[in-house]
């Protein structure tokens, strides 16, 4: 089963996150799929705008905690560590020079690197029953991918509430705070987001690759060079004995205790 569904109509690209029993966490083989979809629909000409969304209820999960864990285990752990650091940050720097408008449907929890994949989309409109969170720190790891894009969409103050609070707020807060820009029903979630995509399809393609220039490397030029700092950040937490504990805490669902 392929874990990522991508369907076409017309000039709308819909990329759904296809492991609902694992409520969509991102593993290496989901993350590999995400990166080569989104290279095969940078060169698809009849493609104007991308929605992303998850299959189920989730949006996603974030990383995947147990293969986390295995990975935990291996004599070359810091190795791999770094290399899933850099594929995610690859994929969000793709999504974010991508040359077309990417709206994310978040039909349900956007948590940790899930809250990632949206914050890296240029539109987000919510269902009701959707959630963003980031609890990295109490599996002892760190968010440092989503942290400069977290600030960069809503500002260091909200960053700081969310990313040290570690508070998983609902769709109406995330509204407020401006990481939700529309909220809508669950049955008319998947409309709404097809009738933005077509709305920007109806723009001039690279009048849309010329301000999503402006916007994410112009404007956000330190946050693009952030995500290396952050990859860092990431792939170094994973090495430590909190995170070993926090992660095994969390599957065993029991709390951390912290060296």
């Amino acid at each position: 089963m392929s874990l990522v569904r991508l369907e076409i109509r017309r000039h709308t690209a819909v990329v759904t996150l296809n492991r609902p029993e694992k409520r969509n966490a991102l593993n290496r083989a989901l993350l590999a799929e995400l990166q080569q979809t989104f290279e095969d629909l940078h060169l698809e000409k009849r493609v104007r705008a991308v929605v992303l969304t998850g299959a189920g209820n989730v949006f996603c999960a974030g990383m995947d905690l147990g293969e986390m864990l295995e990975t935990s285990k291996q004599p070359n752990a810091a190795e791999l560590w770094h290399g899933d650091a850099a594929a995610y940050r690859d994929l969000v720097e793709f999504m974010l020079r991508f040359p077309k408008p990417i709206i994310a449907a978040v039909n349900g929890p956007a948590i940790a690197g899930g809250a990632g994949l949206v914050l890296a989309c240029d539109i987000t409109v919510a269902a009701q029953e959707a959630a963003f969170g980031l609890p990295e720190p109490l599996r002892g790891i760190v968010a440092g991918l989503v942290a400069p894009l977290l600030t960069f969409r809503i500002g260091g103050g909200q960053a700081a509430r969310l990313l040290l609070g570690v508070q998983t707020i609902d769709a109406r807060e995330a509204h407020r705070i401006g990481l939700f820009h529309e909220i809508v029903s669950a049955d008319s979630l998947a409309e709404r987001a097809d009738a933005i995509a077509a709305q920007c399809a109806r723009c001039a393609p690279p009048a849309l690759l010329q301000t999503k220039r402006m916007l994410n490397e112009t404007i956000g030029e330190q946050m693009l060079i952030q995500l290396g700092a952050g990859a860092a950040a990431s792939a170094t937490a994973r090495t430590t004995e909190e995170a070993r504990e926090g992660l095994a805490a969390f599957l065993e669902k029991r709390e951390p205790k912290w060296p």
